[in-house]
């Protein structure tokens, strides 16, 4: 695939590829602020496309934007106009693990397609209550899973990724192979307060780290099932309430026996269906959506 001339002025802050929007002052899209773009001929292949995007976003995770989903007025004030107008964006990501949030937008251009980026103040909606979204479309919401059985689905690139369909929701599993067993320390209840503290916070950072490696597998690899957006499921404003509790994770450390699940994340909404995300400490993880 061949870029335009323009294309390839370097950006030396971003990326070798990327067209640097000129300088004086900075170009704006709401509070904004139009980083560069990368244009081509024809569409982006599904690989170009993505080295395009970690070219730019480097080590980080672009999470893909519901257009379902709970509205970022600092994102909108890039895409509404977009949506509004004749040339609306074919798809739109957004990464987090930076200073600033980073958006790139995917859009037509003539036979072919340009990704712009933007840098936004903030991701800055308000929190709201978890919801699943009442019509729940198999071809939207499992496009990258291929169909394996009337009840089962497989992730196209991870066969290790799966889905069953239940009666009233849905349960979604994930194994990393030759995983080492959560490590129990079995004498917690005789250390000091200090020790006590430092083995609490490493479990703690544990369990945050296996519950991103689930959002990743669970929640970004599907398309309109929940009204958060993918980030939104990090944020301490968010998800607080639903973790689980220093008190909880306390008491099994005393007990010095692992469950044979810890269940990381568990909220109800309000029209009374279950979210839950738990995980054996042994490599296994679940999601289970109950309606």
């Amino acid at each position: 695939m061949k870029f335009s001339k323009i294309s390839l002025v370097a950006l030396v802050c971003l990326s070798s590829v990327l067209w640097a929007a000129p300088k004086g002052k900075p170009y704006t899209a709401g509070s904004a602020k139009v980083i560069g773009a990368v244009e081509s001929k024809t569409a982006f292949s599904g690989e170009r496309l993505f080295a395009t995007l970690d070219s730019v976003g480097g080590t980080g995770t672009w999470m893909e934007w519901d257009v379902n989903g709970v509205k970022d007025p600092a994102l909108m004030g890039i895409l509404d106009p977009m949506l509004k107008g004749t040339n609306k964006p074919e798809m739109v990501w957004v990464i987090t693990e930076r200073t600033k949030p980073l958006v790139a937008v995917l859009l037509p251009k003539g036979k072919g397609e340009t990704i712009l980026f933007y840098e936004l103040p903030s991701l800055d909606a308000k929190p709201v209550p978890l919801s699943i979204n009442p019509v729940l479309d198999p071809e939207v919401v499992f496009r990258d899973y291929r169909q394996v059985s009337d009840k089962e689905y497989v992730h196209r690139d991870k066969d290790n990724l799966k889905v069953k369909l239940l009666p009233s929701g849905m349960l979604f599993s994930y194994e990393k192979k030759g995983e080492d067993p959560l490590f129990m320390v079995a004498d917690y209840a005789t250390k000091d307060p200090a020790e006590k503290n430092s083995i609490l916070t490493d479990y703690e950072d544990y369990f945050k780290y296996e519950y991103s490696l689930m959002l990743r597998a669970f929640v970004q690899s599907v398309r309109g099932v929940f009204n958060w957006q993918p980030w939104h499921w990090y944020m301490p404003a968010w998800n607080a309430k639903f973790m689980i509790k220093r008190a909880e994770l306390e008491a099994i450390l005393v007990r010095g026996v692992a469950p044979s699940f810890f269940r990381l994340f568990k909220a109800t909404t309000p029209a009374g269906e279950s979210i839950e995300f738990r995980t054996n400490g042994n490599g296994y993880s679940e999601l289970e959506i109950r309606k």
